[in-house]
């Protein structure tokens, strides 16, 4: 395989090995953004849909300005209707591999591969941008997703201020803007929902955030090229 460079390595170094340096609330804003981005051009603009089938931050390059590039689709099913039979109900057991903290347990438990799996992984990702805990904690077999899914209820509500600013991630030392926060976990909370038909489209994901995210604080050099790295 054959990538781009990336001078910053990848989202899961950047967010989670503690030497590094603390990635700054705008560029985790930018990041969550530039993501859905990729996301929605495998689900709308290609001509044959793609469900990439593994988003997860080491999946998730970083250039030297930090922007994403999306990249690894070997697990990608193309074309919208392409779907995973369960292997009871197949010899020929065309398992979608994912990883742990990220697959979808509507994905666990039937076999379906759909564009809402990888709403699912970006609901994740954002998550750990937002909060700078992993998705997965192997020694103690804990998953992000369950410790946090219980804040998640009535976080848009007038009043949820506090249990918003205790949900982000604390190296950030207070720099960060608690509405951005609130909004980013919004889409979290629909993205990580059980029922399909309630998590957002990857564009609908996009105007959510052009909607509440003030983008004048996201950093000056956004590239205008696709976010998905050639391999």
């Amino acid at each position: 395989m054959v990538f781009e460079y990336a001078p910053n390595g990848n989202l899961q170094e950047k967010l989670h090995e503690r030497e590094k340096e603390v990635l700054s609330w705008k560029t985790r804003t930018s990041i969550a953004f530039q993501l859905a981005q990729a996301i929605e051009y495998l689900h709308e603009k290609c001509t044959l849909q793609i469900v990439h089938g593994d988003i997860k931050p080491s999946n998730v390059l970083l250039d030297q300005y930090f922007n994403c590039k999306l990249c690894d689709f070997g697990s990608a099913k193309m074309g919208f209707s392409s779907t995973v039979v369960p292997p009871s109900c197949s010899r020929t057991k065309q398992v979608m591999v994912g990883s742990p903290g990220y697959t979808d347990p509507h994905y666990l438990r039937t076999g379906l591969a759909s564009k809402k799996n990888d709403v699912y992984g970006l609901g994740v990702i954002i998550l750990e941008l937002v909060t700078g805990m992993k998705a997965f904690c192997p020694e103690k077999g804990h998953l992000l997703t369950s410790i946090v899914a219980p804040n998640l209820r009535g976080i848009s509500e007038h009043g949820a201020e506090e249990k918003v600013a205790q949900l982000v991630d604390p190296r950030l030392a207070g720099e960060f803007d608690l509405e951005d926060a609130r909004c980013l976990l919004s889409i979290a909370a629909l993205c990580l929902h059980q029922c399909l038909t309630v998590r957002p489209s990857a564009s609908q994901i996009i105007e959510m955030i052009k909607e509440k995210i003030n983008f004048h604080r996201l950093p000056v050099h956004t590239s205008q090229r696709l976010p998905l790295a050639a391999n």
